[in-house]
């Protein structure tokens, strides 16, 4: 497993990166079987240190928990029970309900669009009703079921996930949180 832990504009020493290996060795173990790598950045946002994750698994899944507090170990420490409670409540829907799957989820690329605002009143006509692109990137898309689609939107923390449905040969799907709080599901072949 690959661990890369870093710091936005502080030093972190030896001791924290010995402290995060084997707390995230241990949760591993415990609940996810087999990471492939994990992402721990540590910033400050005031007086509160902030401790990012991500974490990749080998079946394609990410999980990701952010946590803040006083010190740099308990941000840490934190964020690791977030993680860990996250790999807990899907072990057992990972474990179950998906048994076959035996190869990593198979992902392809799709182009991803980041449009800029308008700084202008919105009384100005514009000139063009194109918009202007600001950033052009590539993002993968899983090929999922739509349990798992669900799992990875909420382990990922993300509002929206787009995936390929295992079951069709073509076409994109949507899963998403919707404002009562219950999941949506664009099927656009049906």
């Amino acid at each position: 497993m690959r661990y890369q832990i870093t710091g936005k504009q502080i030093d972190i020493g030896e001791a924290l990166q010995t402290h995060v290996k084997d707390n995230l060795a241990e949760v591993f173990d415990k609940y996810a079987g087999r990471p492939t790598d994990a992402l721990i950045v540590f910033s400050r946002d005031a007086h509160e240190y902030v401790c990012e994750s991500t974490v990749h698994l080998s079946t394609g899944l990410t999980a990701q928990a952010k946590a803040h507090a006083t010190e740099i170990y308990a941000s840490f420490d934190s964020c690791s029970e977030k993680m860990e409670k996250q790999l807990r409540r899907y072990k057992r829907r990972l474990k179950d309900h998906h048994k076959d799957r035996t190869t990593p989820v198979e992902l392809f690329q799709g182009s991803s669009y980041i449009l800029a605002a308008s700084d202008e009143p919105e009384e100005v006509e514009p000139e063009s009703l194109q918009p202007m692109i600001i950033a052009e990137m590539e993002a993968p898309i899983p090929t999922l079921s739509v349990g798992e689609a669900v799992m990875q939107m909420e382990l990922a923390g993300a509002p929206v996930l787009v995936f390929r449905n295992e079951k069709q040969a073509a076409g994109v799907n949507i899963v998403y949180r919707r404002d009562d709080g219950n999941i949506g599901w664009i099927d656009p072949n049906k």
